[in-house]
């Protein structure tokens, strides 16, 4: 039990990859907070939590929106009494067009607030708490896109980007409060993200493994168990001297998959 009597709290954790760390979590005798804007989902995931043997539970939070986090860590606490691991999860591209003439000011504020403003929100808000119990993991989830874009989405790619950033800063300002602060570059992972490019997909296994052929050395696309693992060993004590590093979950990438190399 690798987190027992750890608690959690992990934004966008109602489905995909946030839901995956969430059951692993669970697994390992975390209790979990699943924050999130989609209700019935989060509080579906929230009871697998519970059923796994952490207690789970739901708080509906917008992590765009300052004072709703503020809410939602302010419940964690009077509900656990402590926060051990912050997992910034949320995120997503509302539009998937994102060529740096089809992206609107509009657009790109949204993509910043959404993948960059909230773990900055999220940071402010719990690093106070981990820093009175000297203890806290706090893992954000980037893009491999953010160094190695396949496809342009600039407002996208920008903000996760910017995670980096913001993950080596804090990783030196918080490193003597022995709170760690890592990131995760997931690759193609399946997941509710690809839904809006992937809606009008007939066969969408089709079209799965035709990215992992043309893309992904290990040439299979990635699941939300892949980032569970990763996210796992950085919020245990297996990687208790680790701060400021990241890890790329994504098959190989970036190297070029078998067809695209010489003699492939």
């Amino acid at each position: 039990m690798l987190l027992e009597n750890r608690v959690a709290i992990i934004t966008g954790g109602a489905m995909g990859i946030g839901r995956g760390i969430a059951l692993k979590f669970a697994a390992e005798g975390c209790s979990v907070v699943i924050a999130d804007v989609a209700a019935a989902e989060g509080k579906k995931t929230a009871e697998e939590v519970s059923q796994k043997g952490g207690e789970g539970i739901f708080l509906p939070c917008d992590v765009t929106a300052s004072r709703q986090v503020k809410d939602m860590v302010g419940k964690a606490i009077s509900k656990f009494r402590k926060i051990d691991i912050l997992v910034n999860n949320a995120g997503g591209v509302p539009d998937p067009k994102g060529s740096l003439d089809e992206v609107s000011e509009e657009q790109w504020d949204k993509s910043l607030n959404l993948n960059l403003k909230s773990v900055f929100l999220c940071c402010q808000a719990v690093v106070p708490h981990m820093k009175k119990n000297k203890y806290g993991k706090i893992i954000n989830v980037s893009s491999l896109g953010a160094v190695h874009p396949a496809v342009s989405v600039v407002h996208y790619h920008a903000a996760k980007a910017g995670v980096l950033g913001l993950t080596y800063n804090l990783a030196f300002e918080l490193a003597p409060f022995n709170i760690t602060v890592n990131v995760i570059l997931p690759g193609p992972i399946r997941t509710p993200f690809w839904e809006p490019v992937t809606k009008d997909v007939p066969d969408k296994d089709a079209y799965f493994a035709e990215i992992a052929k043309k893309e992904v050395p290990m040439q299979r696309v990635g699941t939300p168990e892949d980032i569970a693992g990763a996210a796992l060993f950085l919020a245990s004590e297996l990687s208790a001297f680790v701060s400021g590093e990241t890890i790329n979950v994504a098959g190989g990438l970036p190297q070029l998959p078998h067809d695209a190399t010489i003699g492939g």
